[in-house]
């Protein structure tokens, strides 16, 4: 921590991170934090920054996924996807970060994830359940119910730019739900002999490996074949839940059994370089440094 003066290459302040600054400080002291990239004074109760520093981030949102109806449901729609490229931070700033969950089988849509003011990924529709109604809108809309009199409900519609439409169900020869949206995808309407396919999810290497997010759940069916998950984490029409941390819908089911759960969302911040920031689960891959966050908590840049 010592002040090099050198006539040649100037003046070396001393330096510290986060985490190293000096352990009793006094009023007036000041430092270069490398951690923050910034220079900070101490007021006498606090450091402060000396002067503002801003960097960019690439962040990914997730939302919870919806549950799946129940009695030949629709399936979850998918929570919603916002991926954003470049987002200018101030360095030693709080952002808070809300991880959405899953919505409840037959019950409830998922919840948002929110990033700050950055961005708000809607929760996955809830799907429509046997006789009660239709899919319900979200990041992507819930599957459309089997219905009654041999009319099939409708999938509730997606959030432009987040998700797709759910699709519509079957009351007929057999009764089944359509499929959940999906990220990139919408949700397969009911089949003569079958429930909807969920709608797909979009893949993202943020983390540093690809990974798909934001699948619609299945649509189940009364008498035939169920409808499969959408890729991104969306459950089978057997009341398969969600995968957690996904975003993805849970599935409709048969008769008289209960739809599966939505799964979890998530968020994830990367910025080029080494580490700045502070919260979430911290990696490297590429030159980035990434944030996860599983659980709701603060991003501090």
């Amino acid at each position: 921590m010592s002040v090099i003066i050198d006539g040649t290459n100037g003046i070396s302040p001393a330096n510290w991170t986060t985490a190293g600054r000096p352990s009793s400080p006094v009023a007036g002291q000041q430092g270069y934090n490398t951690t923050l990239s910034s220079f900070e004074i101490y007021s006498g109760t606090t450091w402060t920054a000396i002067t503002t520093q801003t960097y960019s981030i690439a962040s990914l949102v997730i939302a919870g996924g919806g549950g799946g109806g129940s009695n030949g449901g629709g399936g979850g729609g998918a929570g919603g996807f916002i991926s954003t490229a470049a987002t200018t931070v101030t360095a030693g700033t709080a952002y808070t970060v809300t991880i959405g969950a899953g919505g409840t089988g037959g019950s409830t849509s998922g919840s948002s994830s929110i990033l700050s003011s950055i961005a708000t990924a809607v929760g996955g529709g809830l799907g429509g359940t046997f006789s009660t109604g239709n899919g319900a809108s979200g990041g992507s809309g819930g599957g459309g119910s089997a219905g009654t009199a041999g009319i099939g409900t409708t999938g509730g519609a997606g959030t432009s730019g987040q998700g797709f439409a759910g699709g519509t169900g079957i009351s007929s020869t057999h009764d089944a739900g359509g499929g959940g949206g999906g990220a990139s995808a919408v949700g397969a309407n009911a089949g003569t002999t079958n429930g909807g396919n969920g709608g797909a999810g979009t893949a993202s290497s943020i983390s540093g490996a690809s990974v798909t997010y934001s699948g619609g759940g299945g649509g189940g069916d009364r008498q035939n074949t169920p409808g499969s998950g959408g890729a991104g984490g969306g459950g089978g029409g057997t009341g398969v839940a969600g995968t957690a941390n996904t975003g993805g819908g849970g599935g409709g089911n048969a008769a008289s059994a209960t739809g599966g759960n939505g799964g979890s969302g998530i968020v994830i911040i990367s910025y080029t370089g080494s580490q700045r920031g502070t919260g979430g689960t911290v990696t490297s891959s590429g030159g980035s440094t990434i944030h996860t966050f599983t659980s709701s908590s603060t991003y501090t840049a």
